[in-house]
């Protein structure tokens, strides 16, 4: 449970960045080459694990039988890039999938 609730924290401080970075790369105009640059890779990462709720639904609703390519891209990515999700389950990662 405590796992759990440390994915929901992280994956729901993804989010939150990726706005955040999104906003500023947006709001400051033509003059932010650098910033619009690297919050795309932020978007661009949060996109991955956005694009595999899909995956992550037939994933648990088939108890782990059916597994989708979004959804071992967003696994991937999660556990290369987030020390907290390293030793979760994957229905554990896709369940905190859905629950963004």
């Amino acid at each position: 449970m405590m796992l759990r609730s440390a994915l929901l924290l992280l994956l729901s401080g993804l989010s939150a960045s990726a706005f955040a970075s999104s906003f500023a790369g947006t709001s400051a105009g033509a003059s932010s080459g650098g910033t619009s640059a690297s919050s795309g890779s932020t978007s661009g990462d949060d996109k991955v694990v956005l694009q595999a709720r899909e995956d992550a639904a037939g994933f648990v609703a088939s108890d782990g039988r059916i597994r989708g390519a979004r959804l071992e891209a967003a696994l991937r990515h999660l556990r290369e890039t987030q020390s907290a999700t390293r030793d979760a389950s994957d229905l554990a990662l896709a369940q905190a999938i859905l629950a963004r």
